[in-house]
């Protein structure tokens, strides 16, 4: 059995209409909901082994503070490949981890992230900023994790801000 984490990057702040997208950084709210998200997966015990995250600096800032409010002591891959990913290249990501991981979380963007949920299970799932999907596959081994892999959504958790009226 795997366990996949799905995180989008949390809210990007929009103040430079200049800056190019990849260079985006999180705006005050995307911060605080980064670090909660980090608080709330070491409260459910869903601390990741590996963390792989897109290279663009809003998704770099949210792995940072997830990790400070996770306690999370691993490795941060930062990868080009997952800006603007679709939902193939998270998969191919994926089959190729190696067995000893677990546990991973993938820190990226919409519409790819978000595209992953029904490629997996069937469903269909916003994945709004700083969410994170829990998935856990019916696999032993990575590299048999297709579209045909019995995968259950667990839950969704969404930050607070966006849960509450």
């Amino acid at each position: 059995m795997k366990t996949i984490l799905l995180m989008r990057h949390a809210k990007s702040s929009w103040k430079e209409k200049e800056e190019k997208d990849h260079k985006r950084p999180l705006a005050k709210r995307g911060k605080r909901n980064a670090s909660q998200m980090g608080e709330l997966m070491k409260e459910e015990e869903l601390i990741p082994q590996l963390i792989l995250s897109s290279s663009a600096l809003r998704a770099q800032q949210t792995a940072e503070l997830f990790v400070k409010g996770s306690g999370y002591q691993g490795e941060i891959k930062y990868l080009d490949s997952l800006f603007m990913a679709e939902g193939d290249e998270y998969l191919k990501l994926l089959r190729s981890l190696p067995d000893d991981i677990e546990r991973v979380m993938i820190i990226g963007h919409n519409p790819g992230l978000e595209s992953m949920i029904p490629l997996l299970t069937r469903q269909v799932e916003a994945i709004p900023t700083a969410a994170i999907a829990y998935l856990i596959a019916q696999i032993s081994h990575w590299k048999d994790l297709s579209k045909d892999t019995e995968i259950d959504l667990v839950e969704i958790w969404r930050p607070k801000e966006l849960t509450t009226a």
